[in-house]
């Protein structure tokens, strides 16, 4: 009596939800992007002083800072979805990058709820008989200031320790392409450097030399969307290879129920 062997069921389903684990983490890191108009519609709070005492539109800001919600939830998004597959690699980098993100999204949110507060006073406060005009200009840069420090620590220091966690998984693994993660490692000096510098008060925060800085790690995290979303995984990565019949690790036995009798090998009841 001759038998076939049943094809590994597990093989293609472990394929289809790493497919999909890939296309949802390249769509959240894609969509990660939709802030970066915010540098143009955040200027009139910037530039500005008497934006809070109600000069110009404030549209374009509101619009700026739920954008701005919406990168903190992807990012997080980015971490949670890549976990599973990352820890496989190495379960240290991969909390590292969960932590980095979530503490990334704490600090945007902190920002956006400074923006939104100089919405508030210029639309409940600055208007009203009696209001110090004075005093909220000197609210209104206090709270920018709030913001541009938030974004130091969120959007441009964070991008660094993610570079360097997510950076060593994909490197490692070969889940991706490793000239992707190569251009992440060459800007995380580039960054932090510049990051430093407008730490220390070296250079402004908008200073273009801080945009160079910041385009490696943007390609870096810009390529590695793209290719999740329209490739996935690279096939060959030994995170993805389905368990081996080779690997001499044997089927556990599983024990008789009670009231069954045991068979040795002659076929002969045990008890």
């Amino acid at each position: 009596m001759s038998t076939t062997a049943r094809p590994h069921a597990a093989a293609r389903p472990a394929i289809d939800t790493m497919r999909r684990r890939s296309l949802t983490a390249g769509i959240l890191y894609l969509i990660t992007f939709v802030s970066v108009p915010t540098l143009a519609v955040y200027q009139g709070v910037h530039d500005k002083a008497n934006f809070i005492l109600g000069a110009g539109s404030d549209t374009g800001v509101l619009w700026g800072a739920l954008s701005e919600v919406i990168v903190a939830i992807a990012g997080i998004g980015t971490a949670v979805v890549l976990f599973p597959v990352a820890k496989r690699q190495s379960e240290t980098a991969a909390l590292g990058f969960v932590t980095s993100r979530v503490v990334e999204g704490c600090l945007i949110i902190v920002g956006v709820v400074g923006v939104l507060s100089i919405v508030t006073l210029r639309n409940n406060t600055a208007g009203t008989a009696g209001a110090d005009r004075a005093s909220l200009v000197t609210a209104g840069h206090t709270l920018s200031a709030v913001y541009d420090n938030a974004f130091l620590l969120s959007q441009s220091l964070a991008p660094i320790v993610n570079a360097c966690c997510l950076g060593y998984v994909m490197y490692r693994s070969g889940l991706v392409p490793r000239i992707l993660p190569t251009i992440g490692f060459i800007g995380v000096p580039l960054l932090l450097a510049a990051d430093l510098a407008v730490f220390f008060g070296v250079l402004d925060r908008t200073a273009p030399i801080n945009a160079l800085a910041a385009l490696p790690i943007a390609l870096w995290e810009f390529s590695i969307g793209v290719y999740m979303t329209f490739k996935g995984f690279r096939p060959t990565s030994p995170l993805l290879a389905p368990p081996s019949a080779d690997t001499g690790t044997p089927f556990p036995i599983p024990s008789p129920r009670a009231g069954e009798a045991q068979l040795d090998g002659q076929g002969a009841a045990v008890s």
